[in-house]
């Protein structure tokens, strides 16, 4: 998908297009699972390629106040909740398992 567009804006605007919906997808794992997905796992999830995953996770958290365990693509805080053990711990729904930031 990167490597072409349609779109004359270009190859970017055609990736946020899927922003929503990567962010949807993290977000549901997270609450879900109490887990944060891999890039791959998103890119599986939207149908796009591999590259175009990393792409949409890194271009997320440039957008929201989440961040990336320092160099590497492994998602280490997503809004409201941190991949991390931290003081501050969640429930939802009574049950517990997540933290946040």
């Amino acid at each position: 998908m990167s490597t072409s567009s349609d779109d004359p804006a270009g190859p970017a605007a055609d990736l946020d297009r899927h922003l929503d919906a990567a962010y949807a997808t993290i977000m549901a794992a997270l609450v879900e699972r109490g887990e944060t997905l891999h890039f791959t796992d998103v890119a599986a999830s939207l149908g796009v390629a591999v590259e175009d995953g990393r792409t949409l996770v890194h271009r997320l958290m440039e957008l929201t106040p989440g961040w990336t365990h320092p160099g590497t693509d492994w998602i280490a805080s997503f809004p409201p909740f941190n991949a991390q053990p931290t003081q501050y711990r969640i429930s939802i729904d009574g049950q517990h398992g997540w933290f946040g930031q």
